[in-house]
């Protein structure tokens, strides 16, 4: 089976990487020309202030940091005065960048105990537009000598993408490794992220940016925390279909009834339990939802027992018609001598007496509703041979306030009809085993190209 790692993912694994290559280059550019908040605020550590005759000297300090920002271009129109040890900054500069090197520089040299920036940045329309332009030259510029690197990183995660790909397929490896299935799958898909996580490092070394492994870690455990508790359906039925598939709670073709649904068991995927309804249906269930309910298992066993109720009236002997019940169950076709068929006193209703009647089938020989079909029609023929009465509800009516007649006589009961003998009494019923959805369950597995994690080498619950 095909791996299932998404494309999404992989994509987002190669933008990932051009990203972080974009942004290496920017850094390299402009490593040092930005200060950020918290380096400006720490960039004057905590000193004494010096008394002595050795402090340098103003025009010393001022003559060095001349010298610095002549050197730094864009600072080289700086206005530097220097009194007391407290340095003073004037003049207009391009970008805030450059006010903030120039006031480091100013803190750096020995004996400066104060800088005060009175520097401006310049936001004419012209001077912006000359900087704009320079910044972006100098971007593409940095750009294409990055090009050969950059194609040689699209190219590694492209390779890597393709060689997990292609691992992930050869099931018939990873098979020997596991015979699961589904851990088959799931190691392929580790396999695939694994090669690809492995190919974003080697890019990461080929542009010096391994520092940011640890930053990348980091937020794919945040990113990871997040995304459990968003998706954690998902997961619930991902480790649901994994523990199904360790231990198959049926096989199939096995008629169950889960959640409320019965049916025949067509296959377990990586998502879904899929049932063949007796009707035909396809019926899908989350395996969270399978591994939770209570899984009735009608196929586990051969002999299944039938039941069903049928009321008599209430002035019968009860022993003798309990009796001629079970001699009537012993002789139905495909009921079992043993365990032999009971048929007990179940109910007393408002007009009559209800029994119920058990008997056991053979699943593997005969049909289950057939029998039990021909067991209700052979009971009610023996009933009305010999005359016993399955009542009808009967209700009194009260009219209130309408006295009867005097004279009026109540209506005599209608007489039951005699029972006719059957045309077919002595033809054998048809009880044999119905196959259907069995043999469709089969074409199904054999039509359908996803595969079925129920496997007869897996260890089954019993």
């Amino acid at each position: 089976m095909p791996s299932t790692t998404p494309w999404p993912l992989c994509l987002l694994l190669i933008l990932l990487g051009i990203v972080l290559t974009l942004g290496h280059v920017a850094d390299a550019r402009g490593a040092g020309d930005v200060l950020t908040a918290p380096a400006a605020a720490a960039e004057a550590p905590e000193r004494l202030i010096e008394l002595g005759a050795d402090r340098p000297a103003d025009g010393a300090i001022g003559q060095r940091l001349r010298q610095i920002l002549a050197a730094v271009d864009g600072l080289a129109h700086v206005d530097v005065r220097v009194e007391g040890g407290v340095v003073t900054l004037d003049g207009e500069v391009a970008s805030q960048a450059l006010v903030m090197r120039a006031r480091r520089f100013a803190s750096q040299i020995d004996g400066v105990v104060a800088v005060e920036s009175r520097l401006a940045v310049d936001r004419s329309l012209e001077r912006r537009l000359v900087v704009g332009r320079q910044s972006l030259q100098g971007m593409f510029g940095s750009l294409a000598a990055s090009l050969p690197l950059l194609a040689l990183s699209g190219l590694i995660l492209v390779l890597a993408w393709w060689l997990g790909r292609r691992l992930s397929q050869r099931q018939t490896l990873l098979r020997r490794i596991t015979p699961n299935p589904f851990l088959a799958i799931f190691a392929g898909q580790l396999l695939h992220i694994a090669i690809v996580v492995g190919g974003i490092f080697v890019v990461l070394v080929l542009f010096d940016a391994t520092a940011l492994i640890g930053t990348l870690l980091g937020a794919a455990g945040i990113l990871g925390l997040a995304l459990g508790f968003a998706v954690r359906d998902t997961v619930e039925n991902y480790i649901a279909s994994l523990l199904l598939s360790l231990r198959n709670p049926f096989a199939v073709n096995d008629f169950v009834a889960i959640d409320g649904h019965e049916g025949h068991v067509v296959r377990l995927t990586s998502r879904a339990t899929v049932l063949l309804s007796p009707d035909g249906n396809h019926v899908r269930i989350p395996n969270a939802t399978v591994f939770k309910s209570v899984i009735v298992n009608y196929t586990r066993h051969a002999e299944r027992r039938f039941e069903f109720d049928i009321g008599v009236d209430t002035d019968l002997d009860l022993r003798p018609t309990l009796k001629l019940a079970t001699d009537t169950l012993s002789t139905v076709p495909g009921v079992l001598v043993e365990p032999p068929p009971v048929v007990v006193v179940d109910a007393l209703g408002d007009s009559n007496v209800q029994l119920r009647a058990y008997g056991w089938v053979d699943q593997t020989r005969v049909s289950f509703i057939k029998v039990r079909s021909e067991a209700i029609r052979a009971l009610k023929a023996a009933f009305d041979e010999a005359g016993i009465v399955m009542p009808e509800p009967v209700y009194q009516l009260r009219m209130v306030g309408a006295p009867a007649a005097a004279g009026t006589l109540a209506a005599p009961p209608t007489a039951r009809p005699t029972p006719s003998p059957s045309a077919s009494a002595g033809e054998t019923p048809d009880v044999s085993a119905d196959r259907s959805i069995e043999e469709k369950v089969v074409e199904e597995l054999g039509d359908a190209s996803e595969e079925n994690l129920l496997s007869p080498r897996t260890a089954r619950e019993f």
